[in-house]
């Protein structure tokens, strides 16, 4: 696998785990085919150099990136045409489908849950207000992909913002030395939600992930901001896996 991509992108995989098996007659975009089976994986590598071929998942799930305040606007946007879909339905699936809206995109007291993108997917599927559904007539905004390629995006990035949290993995993403803003910014990037910075910092050094080094980054002005860099016998030894990432939201 590690191979087949580097030949593919010329980019080198760190962290790389079977994502899921999806079985479908359309996952391929074959539908002649009587069953298609798709084996996914995520892999982990960085983002630099640029190329044509990277994307954003944010161009294709717009509404999960929480951290624009268009996103807000969107969300609520997305609500009131989910919620106009609802009032089309039978009475017995009417209250049960509400729940579900208010559940995924918040209201009514519902905090957004950054791990839900699969469902919310799912449901915008079945209100047909993305590409990829059949009963599509206007899509909101975002991207789409072949088949059922979109759906499986969103298990990936359901997967790693899961997996952030028992075990950081987002070490594959730093050079080998950064800044503690460069940190939470990543995290914050991979959550699409902003962070307590205080309690971010006081929880990864309560961790013990990172060290510091005898160095600066190297700024236009003001004060110079410190670099650390992971303690590798901690990753080289397993010890990460049972660390837990500090998702503290700052709403």
């Amino acid at each position: 696998m590690r191979l087949w991509v580097e030949q593919q992108t010329g980019r080198r995989l760190g962290h790389i785990e079977q994502l899921y098996t999806f079985a479908d007659t359309q996952v391929l975009g074959v539908p002649e085919l009587e069953r298609s089976l798709l084996i996914s994986y995520l892999a982990l590598t960085h983002a630099d150099p640029p190329s044509e071929n990277w994307r954003s998942w944010y161009e294709y799930f717009p509404w999960e990136d929480q951290m624009r305040a268009q996103t807000q606007r969107l969300v609520a946007d997305i609500t009131l045409r989910l919620k106009s879909w609802v009032g089309t339905l039978a009475a017995e699936e009417h209250e049960r489908q509400l729940r579900r809206v208010v559940r995924l995109f918040g209201g009514d007291g519902e905090v957004w849950d950054d791990q839900l993108v699969l469902q919310r997917y799912e449901l915008l599927w079945e209100a047909g207000m993305v590409t990829e559904s059949p009963l599509c007539e206007e899509p909101v905004v975002g991207m789409s992909m072949d088949g059922d390629h979109r759906r499986i995006l969103a298990t990936g990035i359901a997967r790693l913002r899961a997996k952030i949290r028992y075990r950081p993995v987002f070490y594959e993403f730093m050079d080998e030395t950064f800044t503690l803003s460069a940190l939470q910014r990543t995290v914050e990037v991979v959550a699409g939600q902003a962070m307590h910075t205080q309690n971010f910092r006081r929880l990864i050094a309560q961790q013990n992930l990172i060290e510091e080094t005898p160095d600066y980054a190297p700024v236009s002005r003001g004060r110079p901001a410190k670099l650390f860099r992971f303690r590798r016998e901690m990753i080289e030894e397993g010890q990460i896996m049972g660390s837990k990432l500090p998702i503290v939201f700052s709403r």
